[in-house]
């Protein structure tokens, strides 16, 4: 009977993430159109605002393991939703679409400097605490990174030339909204219930089962977008979508630190983490920068960095 229970929930489980895509999708899709008749560049959609939407289910997964007064979730999913967008969604879509080729408008420094800020909150947590200060520290350097590319490339925001009317039907949007938003706050409450419950079911940490299948489940949206984009037989990538979402996760990351109030213990957390991290971002920007493409065989080794990092945390933990 209790397998058949836990059977069940895990189905139950799945779903809520079918729902995180489903309900994000929407909001995405409702917000890109209203951002593009605002005016927003390419650019700035691309990175900033449609980073942080499909950044939403960890949002709202973290904000529920602060209710449950469980930050390690929050920790472990954010770190692993970040890692998984470069060592495992880009590569998905290099090696079975043929290769990818890496579009951005980005320079060198303003990459190096995006990707420094996706390892900020790795590096932070190298001592295993997290505190208020580096919360504060981690929304700055988001921040800093928004007015360094933006300030180069420009919004494009005009207000004067918008017609409300004609942008925003009225209250129907924020109802639509509203219900996604819902949608998305009680499918992760259920996650991170049935989080904490596998975490005591495997006697493995509960930052271990985040970083490892929660942070998988997180992804979905945009592995769901890389799956598509193999079939379509699209040779492109919007590099910008997946450097924002990465780096709207340290914006996260920081705000919900803040949220907790007191500093973040994370026992589970160790130097082989951080230097797996350091490793995989590092071979995924020496192959995006040599010939501004993802090959099938450099596809393949990063998903065997993936896979070294999922074996390293089940096993060493």
């Amino acid at each position: 009977m209790n397998f058949i229970f836990l059977l069940l929930k895990s189905i139950i489980y799945i779903f809520c993430f079918y729902l995180l895509w489903l309900a994000s999708g929407k909001i995405v899709s409702i917000v890109e159109k209203i951002a593009k008749k605002m005016g927003f560049s390419s650019f700035a959609l691309s990175f900033f605002v449609l980073g942080i939407l499909t950044s939403i289910p960890e949002f709202s997964v973290g904000i529920n393991s602060l209710i449950k007064k469980k930050p390690d979730i929050f920790v472990g999913n954010l770190i692993g939703a970040s890692f998984y967008l470069f060592t495992l969604v880009i590569p998905l879509m290099a090696t079975f679409g043929g290769g990818v080729k890496m579009v951005h408008g980005l320079t060198y420094k303003d990459m190096i400097f995006a990707l420094i800020v996706v390892l900020s909150p790795i590096f932070l947590i190298a001592d295993n605490v997290l505190t208020r200060t580096e919360g504060v520290f981690l929304i700055l350097i988001y921040f800093i990174l928004v007015y360094f590319i933006e300030k180069k490339k420009s919004l494009n925001l005009s207000l004067r030339d918008l017609n409300t009317h004609r942008v925003i039907r009225g209250t129907q949007i924020i109802f639509e909204l509203l219900v996604y938003l819902g949608i998305i706050f009680v499918a992760s409450n259920f996650i991170v219930n049935q989080t904490i419950e596998y975490g005591k079911i495997l006697g493995a940490p509960i930052f271990v089962v985040s970083i490892v299948i929660l942070a998988f489940g997180t992804n979905l949206p945009e592995i769901s977008l890389a799956i598509r984009s193999i079939f379509s037989r699209k040779k492109e990538v919007a590099l910008g979508d997946y450097l924002g979402s990465a780096a709207a996760n340290t914006l996260i990351f920081g705000v919900l630190t803040l949220l907790n109030g007191a500093r973040i213990h994370i026992e589970n957390y160790s130097l082989r983490t951080l230097l797996v991290n350091l490793f995989g971002l590092g071979v995924f920007y020496l192959f995006s920068q040599s010939k501004k493409e993802i090959s099938v065989k450099e596809g393949r080794i990063l998903l065997l960095v993936a896979f070294l990092f999922i074996l390293v945390e089940i096993l060493l933990n």
